[in-house]
């Protein structure tokens, strides 16, 4: 039987970056402490992350102090395969969702992250050459072997969230897709009414639009910072990152942003979104700014 599932935190830590954070173990053992005192406990991973080095460097640090595992979420994704020194027999990236690769990936993964379970395994990308009765026999096997508890997916359409989730047992409780003020095809293309008929969490990567929101002199990025800012004034926000995250959080499939950085006086200032809200006119402006029009 499906064991029930933690909802994930309000907030994600995102470990993507982790190899680029030049940590030591007990410092990165400091980042995953710090995200729990402020309430965020789920913790996401993929097996390519950092040339497939980020779960290892993670399970490190947790290794330092297993009791934690307890207090977590593990969440990692699988599915890519990228041509690295890792993988000398790999030539080409490519999408790999057969029943042994997923197996295999989920398995290392464990390894990699000194744990005995996931909490939650994503296909990372849509795989044209998915063959959904394969992801189900990986799933079932994963599960069965207490390996996996839940699954989900990552940047599928519904119609591919829908033909996996008719070929598999489990509920699939996630899509964990791009969200931003740069980039709303999620809230258009049907991913997060989707997501809200279906009353699943979807993880969103990205808010801050890869940085660019910040620095880029394209007229999208120029008339967001220009707009984030002058709500930022309005609602007593501290920076337009708080901004953002406020609009992401208020779309009513209730997005749990992922939080990318490895500074804790970052992460303090995004989470304290939480605390902000923005009336109706205030988050349409910030749609506005980015489509460069109003609504139809």
């Amino acid at each position: 039987m499906q064991q029930s599932i933690m909802p994930l935190s309000d907030f994600i830590a995102g470990f993507w970056r982790t190899a680029d954070w030049d940590m030591n173990p007990q410092q990165r053992l400091a980042l995953i402490q710090g995200y729990l005192e402020l309430g965020v406990y789920t913790m996401d991973h993929a097996d390519i992350y950092g040339g497939y080095q980020c779960e290892s460097l993670f399970g490190e640090a947790l290794a330092l102090a297993p009791a934690l595992r307890d207090k977590i979420q593990i969440v990692s994704k699988c599915g890519i395969c990228l041509a690295t020194d890792n993988n000398p027999n790999v030539y080409l990236n490519h999408y790999n969702t057969t029943t042994e690769h997923i197996v295999a990936s989920a398995e290392t993964s464990l390894k990699r992250l000194k744990t005995d379970y996931l909490d939650l395994l994503l296909i990372h990308r849509p795989d044209p050459l998915m063959d959904a009765d394969a992801v189900a026999a990986a799933f079932n096997q994963l599960q069965q072997d207490g390996k996996v508890r839940h699954f989900g997916v990552s940047n599928f359409t519904p119609q591919q969230f829908d033909l996996l989730q008719s070929r598999v047992d489990q509920k699939l409780v996630c899509n964990q897709v791009e969200i931003s003020p740069s980039n709303m095809s999620a809230l258009h293309d049907g991913t997060l009414d989707h997501c809200q008929q279906h009353q699943l969490a979807p993880m969103a990567w990205s808010c801050l639009g890869g940085g660019n929101i910040f620095t880029a002199k394209d007229p999208q990025s120029l008339r967001l910072r220009a707009t984030l800012a002058t709500i930022a004034d309005e609602i007593g926000a501290e920076n337009i990152s708080q901004v953002i995250y406020a609009w992401v959080r208020a779309l009513p499939s209730k997005p749990h942003p992922i939080i990318g950085s490895g500074n804790i006086e970052r992460i303090i200032s995004a989470v304290k979104a939480r605390e902000l809200s923005l009336t109706r006119q205030q988050w349409f402006s910030i749609w506005q700014a980015s489509t460069g029009h109003g609504v139809p």
